[in-house]
């Protein structure tokens, strides 16, 4: 399928998604949030792509929603939150590719992903006060989330941009890396989580996701439950078998993915 706001290519498990609005710094616009859409469930059906990067290319991630983009008098912009929320939720890991500005539901969308590497040129901030409005996506419950109360408070409250050195001294990324690299390090640790048994991904994923949202005794039975179902299915025996045979005969294990 073709779109005209985003960018999908696919490589075997590997999918690469680039917004590709670049005239308007791949601001979020009604289209593409459209088109968001259609991917993911394109994705809910695809099973053989493992692991999903979303990047806005090397200039520039997201600088949020469209602002300009018109609506009828009595018509609230929609929001990406609920689109967001199945990103996040899905059980394969995401990765954020960012150069330039992440900023309003760009930053939003990157909060969703599991990791986020940048380049130096990145630039990260919560505007939305600064016009009136508040970040409309998640991004006042998952920046604290993240990065502790104090900070997201100060980035929400003055409408504050930081730079990539800062975002990765606080959490917010993972690692900064050369403009002209920064696809293939993100696809370079893409692969390194293809290596990885798949039904391993995804519990690894559910229990600190869902952890982090309950109290530590309550996430540690549910780390236990959820273990424990995940890996009684044959899928996951085999692979544990395969794991322990190849660490034994010092080669790569070859999981099975299904």
């Amino acid at each position: 399928m073709t779109y005209e706001t985003l960018m999908v290519e696919k490589k075997e498990a590997l999918s690469i998604i680039t917004m590709n609005r670049p005239d308007n710094l791949n601001s979020i616009n009604t289209k593409m949030q459209a088109e968001m859409k259609a991917i993911w469930e394109d994705l809910e059906q695809d099973r053989n792509i493992r692991v999903i990067i979303f990047t806005g290319g090397e200039k520039c991630f997201s600088a949020g929603a469209d602002i300009k983009e018109q609506f009828p008098a009595g018509q609230s912009r929609p929001s990406s939150r609920d689109q967001f929320k199945k990103f996040e939720d899905d059980d394969r890991p995401f990765i954020a590719a960012i150069s330039g500005f992440c900023l309003g539901g760009g930053l939003e969308l990157a909060l969703c992903c599991d990791l986020r590497i940048a380049t130096e040129s990145a630039r990260f901030g919560l505007p939305e006060l600064r016009i009136g409005s508040v970040p409309g996506a998640g991004g006042m419950q998952r920046l604290p989330r993240l990065i502790g109360i104090t900070r997201a408070k100060e980035l929400l409250y003055t409408a504050g941009r930081i730079d990539a050195a800062e975002a990765y001294r606080i959490g917010l990324i993972n690692k900064i890396v050369p403009e002209a690299s920064l696809i293939d390090e993100a696809v370079k640790l893409a692969e390194t989580m293809l290596t990885m048994p798949p039904h391993g991904l995804k519990i690894a994923k559910r229990c600190v996701n869902e952890g982090m949202q309950i109290d530590l005794q309550t996430a540690l039975k549910l780390d236990l439950a959820i273990s424990v179902q995940e890996m009684s299915t044959p899928t996951a025996i085999e692979n544990r078998a395969e794991g322990l045979a190849a660490f034994r005969e010092k080669r790569k294990p070859r999981f099975k993915v299904g």
